[in-house]
């Protein structure tokens, strides 16, 4: 009886496992084996000088560590490429000044990037994509200095639009 029940859990856990074949646990849905990601270029003002090439290293490992994809220089299966086209801090949640000589001030300020991205599978030309747009924000008090928590709210955002990005190009969602 044990090894008729062991065999059954061997037979379901395959048919789990290997149903469909191009279907990963991280929701990747290609058959494609590679990817190339391309330098994403910083095309705003205020971020700082080092935003697009740590924008595009993080996201060369989040695709390697979120789907079997090798990353390549050229003639991916995949490729991808875009700009950074957003990088603004915007004070929210006004607060009201405690006397005529000291203005009102917000309470937050949020940080907000933008990607504008370019999309070409050549397996399934169509979930091509051109000029989408992917971006979020991370809000931090007023009383804390940007330069600060710059680095936390960064990755908060990229990890975000990350998560997008795989979603749109390889997850078909």
């Amino acid at each position: 009886m044990a090894k008729l029940k062991n065999y059954v859990l061997f037979i379901f856990s395959f048919l789990i496992f290997n149903s469909c074949g191009i279907y990963s646990l991280s929701g990747a849905a290609t058959t494609a084996k590679t990817i190339q990601i391309d330098p994403f270029f910083n095309n705003t003002d205020l971020g700082p000088a080092n935003l697009g090439p740590n924008f595009t290293n993080k996201l060369k490992d989040y695709f390697q560590t979120n789907s079997s994809l090798r990353v390549i220089s050229a003639n991916g299966e995949l490729q991808l490429e875009g700009t950074i086209v957003q990088y603004s801090v915007a004070p929210l949640a006004p607060v009201a000044g405690t006397s005529a000589s000291q203005p009102s001030q917000a309470a937050l300020t949020r940080l907000t990037i933008g990607i504008r991205a370019n999309y070409i599978d050549s397996r399934e030309p169509k979930n091509n994509f051109k000029d989408k747009t992917f971006s979020f924000y991370a809000d931090f008090p007023n009383d804390q200095n940007l330069i600060n928590v710059q680095d936390d709210l960064e990755k908060k955002i990229f990890n975000q639009i990350f998560l997008d990005i795989f979603n749109a190009t390889i997850a078909n969602w």
